[in-house]
């Protein structure tokens, strides 16, 4: 039937087709499409103009087809690659002891700047790059989850800074992001949407990717756009999201060039490595076994030779000395070097992982002739290396940043299994500082380069004729937009969907590409993250530290009293030599400068508070909610948006419908293997699974069974009081006691992975059902209600 259908088609079509070619004169035929629009300053762009004439019938009219939107000429394909958590010193392309073959040959056929700098934090950095302004200008001074109710601190990227997507995107270009976004604010991430700063609201037609600020690399929560979907594999059978979205962005990119051969594209790929969990498949850590055993003192050592050797760092570089607030790695014990060596290798392993991929997708644009006319700009890291993982490192980073130190015996025991998919490692501070070699302190710290100052490589064969040079501008991530837009031809627009837009506040860096003599366009530069304060101006910077990167739970004393440093950075590349006692006039004219850079860009007020922001109430309007209901079996929720329960006093109700026969599975939960809670039911009785990191998991089961028919489950749980959040849990079934246990330790927030009713969908909580799958629930769930006592 189908068949007989697709024939007649056919065949009225070119029975059409002749009827058409022999009433439309020749003077009547489609105009051919129009020359290459000018950049508009207005997007969208208005609806274009009828321009043909309109008759009685189509005999003595001329059409006039709207012509779609194109790309100015020779605009070029741009691919924006940005990789995370990774430090100056990392890489062996710019001295480090990773190995990054890939990196090192897109430097080789492009240049490298070694004075670019980031913002010392993930949100912060992703939409400054995005958006071609700074930090606190759009509102996202800390990542989304601290934000507060302050103009610089939302966490919302106001309409008024429009992202370079939406800018490429009204201009021509197709656009797509893959891997972390970290720039919705966290009360969005819902299937209530609002979805209009999610990257498809801001001009990526595609998304595959995560959208919170890390991601199981073996489990991710994962989305489509804006639907969450499964991973296409498991890690037993080869699974990493590394290699994952690799796959979707080369599937992308040719696809669009089937589609479309001459319109060019701007792909976002922004990888979830190397920040924490540091997963990688153990074949590649094999090939680090043993390679740091002299420790992060004399890796320091090592990469500044090295750097100096490669002239990534001026001649007379000195390399900063080891903080009194980090170990000696010789005054260390056997089963400290022993674990953090382990979780060094392993950490590196990462790195390298992450090079063979972003490798795989410069090859496949290599392969398909497109590599010469894209602008790849590839910036290694959004800050510096991480700290986060405290000076013993952790088998859970998510502990690490809840202020929980797991200690030494919780890595030890499991050294085979670092890397894999029951892990969520990281690495100790000494390497992560080791990793800024040659520079003071880490991700977070703002105020010196070892959190903001990242190498960037820029390779475009077709749009620069130097090769492997090195270029020593001082920049910023602002400048990355302004450069694109300068490459493509592209004005920044004055008014985007009606509002009008803040100017770009970054400067291109175009003008050094072909001129590594170029004089410096970027005079002034503002740092600030956490209270650690910095302002780079005509070569000098003032800087002031406050607190330890890895403190997350407080932050002692007055940042006010901070003491301030001075550096001559056109003579002092790393910082090394603090000028403030002799030239306190200086130290004074850039104290005032940053005083009115923060007044001008949204700064303050400044904000010394870390763990305290992650309280998902300060960015709720109004009383924050004490009772939730959810109805049937098939709720999934971002924790955050879920309940809030723990670890205050609370009830959990379920009415459920039991069949003949009974039923089991999951009835609610949230949180994932390592930290997260479970209301199940197996062998027709209720469990309770409360897991803490292994220092404080309890199975809680049910005395009684679950009846056939309406039935009443209910949990209550009655805290003690304490800092750790201990308390007693008690089961009802149909309001009779059907069990009670002790939880002695709960946490406010419980990972990655989602709340839910009706099933335990990523990995399982409980090791009861472990073997289960997603253990969904056998019976009818009516609703589930939560409500503080």
């Amino acid at each position: 039937m189908f068949s007989r259908i697709w024939k007649f088609t056919l065949a009225w079509v070119a029975i059409a087709a002749i009827v058409l070619q022999a009433t439309v004169p020749p003077a009547l035929a489609l105009p051919a499409a129009p020359a290459t629009l000018a950049a508009a300053t207005q997007l969208p762009q208005p609806d274009p103009k009828f321009t043909g004439k309109i008759g009685d019938t189509y005999k003595d009219s001329v059409p006039s087809y709207p012509p779609p939107i194109k790309a100015p000429a020779d605009s070029p394909n741009v691919l924006l690659i940005l990789l995370d958590d990774v430090g100056f010193g990392m890489t062996s392309t710019f001295g480090g002891p990773v190995p990054t073959p890939n990196l090192d040959k897109l430097a080789q056929n492009g240049i490298s700047y070694t004075r670019f700098h980031t913002t010392a934090l993930c949100s912060p950095t992703r939409g400054t790059l995005l958006t071609g302004r700074n930090h606190h200008s759009i509102g996202t001074g800390v990542i989304t989850e601290m934000g507060t109710g302050y103009p610089g601190y939302t966490g919302i990227i106001p309409k008024s800074t429009a992202l370079v997507s939406e800018t490429l995107k009204d201009n021509g270009y197709a656009t797509a992001m893959f891997g972390k976004w970290h720039n919705t604010p966290e009360q969005d991430i819902s299937p209530a949407g609002p979805f209009d700063r999610w990257p498809t609201g801001l001009g990526f037609d595609y998304f595959y990717g995560f959208n919170q600020g890390e991601a199981h690399q073996y489990y991710p929560t994962l989305y489509r756009n804006t639907v969450n979907v499964d991973p296409p594999a498991t890690p037993e059978e080869g699974y990493h999201f590394t290699a994952d979205m690799t796959d979707e962005a080369i599937a992308w990119t040719r696809n669009v060039r089937a589609a479309n051969s001459d319109k060019p594209w701007f792909v976002y790929f922004s990888t979830g490595a190397v920040h924490a969990p540091h997963h990688v498949p153990p074949e590649w850590r094999e090939k680090f076994k043993g390679q740091f055993d002299y420790g992060w003192d004399k890796q320091r050592e090592l990469t500044h030779a090295k750097q100096l050797e490669l002239g990534v760092i001026p001649a007379g570089t000195q390399l900063t000395p080891r903080p009194a607030e980090i170990p000696a790695w010789d005054s260390l014990s056997a089963d400290e070097k022993t674990v953090y060596t382990t979780l060094m290798e392993n950490y590196a392993a990462y790195m390298a992982h992450t090079d063979y991929h972003v490798g795989r997708l410069i090859d496949s644009l290599a392969a398909s002739g497109e590599l010469d006319n894209t602008l790849v700009l590839y910036i290694i890291g959004d800050n510096g290396a991480s700290a986060e993982g405290g000076l013993e490192g952790t088998f859970s980073e998510l502990a690490s940043l809840l202020g929980i130190q797991l200690g030494l015996d919780s890595t030890i025991n499991r050294l085979d299994e670092i890397g894999g998919p029951t892990s969520e490692p990281h690495v100790p501070v000494g390497w992560a500082w080791a990793m800024d070699a040659p520079f003071q302190w880490t991700k977070q710290v703002a105020s010196h380069f070892g959190g903001t100052r990242n190498p960037m490589v820029v390779h475009w064969p077709n749009g620069i004729q130097s090769k492997g040079e090195v270029r020593t501008q001082f920049h910023h991530v602002i400048d990355v937009v302004p450069t694109i837009l300068e490459a493509a031809h592209i004005a920044a627009p004055k008014e985007v969907n009606g509002i009008t837009q803040k100017p770009i506040e970054g400067v291109s860096m175009a003008y050094s590409f072909d001129d590594a003599s170029a004089p410096d366009r970027r005079t002034t530069q503002y740092f600030e993250m956490f209270t650690n304060r910095a302002i780079y101006d005509n070569g000098w910077t003032a800087v002031s530290r406050f607190g330890l990167p890895w403190d997350a739970s407080s932050r002692y004393g007055d940042f006010e009293d901070s003491p301030w440093e001075l550096y001559h950075i056109e003579e002092d590349f790393s910082q090394a030599q603090d000028l403030a006692a002799e030239n306190p006039a200086k130290l004074k004219q850039l104290q005032a400068k940053f005083l009115q850079e923060a007044k001008k860009y949204d700064v303050l007020p400044l904000d010394p508070r870390f763990a305290e922001r992650l309280d998902p109430k300060l960015r709720m309007g109004g009383e924050p909610p004490t009772s939730w209901t959810y109805y049937g079996n098939n709720v999934w929720l971002p924790e955050p948006v879920g309940p809030q329960l723990f670890p205050r006093g609370h009830t959990i109700t379920a009415q459920v419908e039991v069949p003949k026969g009974g039923a089991e599975g999951v009835i609610t939960c949230a949180g994932a293997f390592s930290a997260g809670w479970s209301l199940f039911v197996k062998d027709g009785k209720p469990n309770f699974r409360y897991t803490v990191f292994d220092i404080g998991d309890v199975t809680i089961p049910g005395t009684v069974k679950l009846p056939e028919g309406a039935v009443t489950l209910k949990t209550e749980f009655i805290p003690d009081g304490v800092p750790e959040g201990a308390g007693t849990l008690k089961l009802y079934v149909n309001d009779q006691p059907a069990g009670e246990g002790k939880l002695t330790r709960t946490l406010f927030r419980h990972g990655l992975e989602p709340f839910e009713v009706g099933r335990d969908s990523i990995t399982a909580i409980a090791p009861e059902y472990q073997d289960q799958g997603k253990f969904e629930f056998t019976g009818q769930i009516e609703q589930v209600a939560f409500a503080l006592k």
